[in-house]
């Protein structure tokens, strides 16, 4: 029988917290195994592939991500089938919306603008509730350097020391387009912390493990164990290449934005 494709942008949220990622992996639970198990069960068919626009890590949340869907043999009805798909999957996943695209758009090679936001709160210890969401800092932080120190980060950099074990073939500059920490008004609850910050990087790309990287060199900034000039000396590693090891739990990450572009 003669293969016709056909081709879905799917909207979705979920909250990372018991997932060891997005990509399929064997022997633990993983978004795209949880999507893909629910594609199945609704189509009734393995004719069906999955693409996402970027793969998070364990316990990453995301506000607004994109996954592309490819059905073979028979169209979608996107409105039957987008009520099921939602009724079947995990409560901690939600499709927002579906659309019919073609064979010529491509979510991993469209280009797109992605926000991501790391909530954390410091003093002291917060409601456990609260541990999916953010992450805590028990004493003191030195917020308005970190406010300053995270402008540093705007603009087009080598961010070797901000690359979790690159390859030969990583790609190590890349353009910050906003960079800030800012009291978080964005997301709230009654257990949260009376305060709370979160930290916003928006940009087209980023390394592996690269915001949990930065939001670390910028708590020990905070905690003084390093000054605002050594996040100078990260930022220009052709001087002097520096390797940085606190990378923060992926619990306070969230995938906020994905901007797909015209």
């Amino acid at each position: 029988m003669f293969r016709k494709r056909y081709y879905y942008l799917i909207q979705l949220q979920y909250l990372g917290f018991r997932y060891h990622g997005w990509q399929k992996q064997p022997n633990v639970n993983t978004l795209q195994r949880m999507v893909e198990r629910t594609i199945n069960y609704v189509l009734e068919t393995k004719d069906f592939k999955v693409l996402a626009a970027g793969r998070t890590d364990a316990k990453v949340s995301a506000n607004e991500a994109y996954v592309e869907l490819f059905v073979d043999y028979n169209p979608l009805v996107l409105k039957d089938f987008f009520e099921l798909f939602n009724q079947n999957l995990p409560q901690d996943i939600r499709g927002i919306s579906i659309q019919e695209t073609d064979e010529y758009f491509n979510i991993i090679q469209h280009p797109k603008i992605k926000e991501y936001i790391y909530l954390f709160s410091y003093g002291k210890k917060f409601h456990p509730f609260s541990a999916p969401f953010m992450y805590n800092v028990i004493g003191d932080l030195d917020i308005d350097s970190m406010m300053e120190a995270a402008k540093l980060f705007e603009g087009r950099h080598n961010f070797r020391s901000y690359c979790h074990r690159p390859n030969a073939n990583t790609i190590l500059h890349g353009e910050i387009i906003q960079c800030e920490i800012v009291k978080n008004d964005l997301y709230t609850a009654n257990f949260f912390p009376d305060s709370s910050y979160l930290f916003r990087v928006k940009g087209e790309g980023f390394k592996r493990n690269q915001i949990r990287l930065m939001m670390g060199v910028l708590l020990d900034l905070g905690k003084g164990k390093v000054d605002i000039n050594f996040i100078k000396k990260t930022l220009n590693p052709m001087e002097e290449e520096i390797t940085l090891e606190h990378i923060v739990p992926g619990s306070g990450l969230i995938l906020n934005t994905v901007k797909l572009k015209e």
